[in-house]
């Protein structure tokens, strides 16, 4: 699954860690406000890796957990949508504002093997400083660059440079912030 090749989602092994995933994930949503440590103590355990400083605010929706890695002082604002199915790896001190959805999973074009349940997934990679308006939608696959700001609303279907602003569905650049650096 992690390698990009084909796969049965309901798999006994994955469907294993699949329900562990949302054990933690269900206490993690339920954690109230003023239980801060508790909120983080949970996030350590459900995530890959999750550096200090990070804050995620629920509630928060992913398939495993595990395959998700989160750098020092990054903020995921309220309801945002990380399935990972491959790795996802958001980097240090990025801003991922509400209702935010990164997809790694995908399904075949060709109509038998999508009907029998097959899948695949590519990983997604968020570097440093990365800035995701309210709804943006990361697709299977992508790298965004250190940085680099994307408009809500939009859709990230291929990479994206460092230091730039994409906006659109396909997201594209629009500017390029070293340029207007003073």
């Amino acid at each position: 699954m992690r390698a990009g090749e084909l796969y049965i989602a309901e798999d006994p092994q994955m469907e294993k860690l699949h329900l562990a995933g949302q054990d933690l994930l269900e206490r993690f949503n339920a954690t109230p406000a003023r239980q801060a440590h508790l909120r983080t103590a949970l996030l350590q355990e459900l995530l890959g890796t999750c550096g200090p400083g990070v804050t995620i605010c629920p509630p928060l929706r992913c398939d495993y957990g595990l395959h998700i890695h989160v750098g020092e002082g990054t903020f995921i604002n309220y309801d945002c949508v990380l399935l990972d199915a491959a790795d996802i790896h958001i980097g240090a001190h990025c801003q991922i504002a509400p209702r935010v959805t990164l997809i790694t999973s995908t399904h075949p074009l060709e109509p038998q093997p999508r009907s029998r349940g097959w899948e695949s997934a590519a990983p997604i990679t968020l570097h440093d400083n990365v800035w995701l308006g309210a709804g943006v939608i990361v697709l299977p696959g992508v790298t965004i660059g250190a940085d680099t700001v994307v408009g809500a609303g939009s859709v990230v279907t291929k990479d994206l440079p460092s230091g730039v602003v994409a906006v659109g569905t396909p997201a594209r650049v629009v500017r390029d912030l070293a340029q207007n650096a003073r």
